[in-house]
């Protein structure tokens, strides 16, 4: 997180296996394209156990994912230090690193684009 100072971070944690997850690349990639050029970094961190990266790699060239992809090889310190049982999971970082939510609404939801640009108006 340190090298994001100064974003706005949205992480997306998620996996290839998760539904619900796929559900939201569309909307994921639409909000992305809405906020390039303002200072929102979108983090996706796949929960995917570590035999099936080569199956995370094959995705994110296929589905063309943007942001910056991490591999966090299964229910990693991640999940155990943001308590999440459940994906998908979308939190938002202001630009101090600092927690906005770490249950954001997801991306088909607009709430999450006014939540952003809400935090990156620093309100």
């Amino acid at each position: 997180m340190s090298d994001l100072k100064g974003k706005v971070v949205l992480v997306d944690v998620w996996a290839t296996w998760c539904g619900p997850c796929k559900e939201e690349i569309p909307y994921l990639k639409k909000l992305e394209e809405e906020m390039k050029g303002t200072d929102v970094q979108v983090v996706s961190i796949s929960v995917d156990e570590a035999k099936d990266k080569d199956k995370w790699l094959k995705m994110i060239k296929d589905d063309q994912l943007g942001g910056l992809q991490l591999f966090a090889t299964g229910w990693s310190d991640i999940a155990k230090y943001y308590k999440i049982n459940g994906i998908p999971r979308f939190m938002v970082f202001d630009k101090e690193g600092k927690i906005v939510t770490i249950d954001s609404p997801r991306p088909s939801d607009p709430a999450l684009k006014a939540l952003l640009e809400k935090t990156l108006a620093g309100k």
